[in-house]
């Protein structure tokens, strides 16, 4: 990589906008990348913050996580995946675990950031364990992390 930019994949879900708007400052902080919504299908969430919590949470007791519309692009055409989430309840958005699940034969690294309405609660521990196999770098919150890390 020396001498090399790193090719960085943008990836996330947003519920209402907010980690959208973090996704887009970041790829305009990090020149070169690809940015790329991670999607459900309609009626997969209520309109309704609390209704969608209360879904999430009964996908996680049921271990039955949300379809996501398909992507095309192929995982080790990056160096980096960041994938960007709201936090619910303390965890990524379900659709978080789909994905991750995905791209398990990705051999890059994987760093997540999100955006939260208080607390991060349990963030970071639960999406490494989603993440499973995958080289998890990095959990963060602010544009400057991001930066920093890419730099480095």
């Amino acid at each position: 990589m020396k001498g090399e930019k790193m090719k960085v994949l943008i990836t996330y879900y947003s519920w209402s906008g907010n980690t959208k708007r973090l996704a887009d400052e970041i790829a305009r902080e990090i020149p070169a990348n690809t940015e790329i919504e991670i999607k459900v299908p309609a009626g997969t969430f209520s309109e309704d913050m609390y209704g969608t919590f209360d879904i999430s949470k009964k996908q996680i007791a049921e271990n039955n996580y949300p379809e996501i519309n398909k992507m095309d692009f192929d995982p080790n055409d990056y160096d980096l995946i960041l994938v960007g989430s709201p936090v619910w309840g303390g965890k990524p958005a379900t659709p978080i675990y789909t994905f991750l699940n995905q791209i398990q034969d990705f051999k890059g690294e994987v760093a997540s950031f999100y955006t939260d309405a208080g607390t991060a609660g349990d963030y970071a521990n639960v999406f490494k364990k989603w993440a499973k196999d995958l080289n998890v770098v990095k959990v963060f919150n602010r544009v400057s992390d991001v930066s920093d890390l890419i730099r480095k």
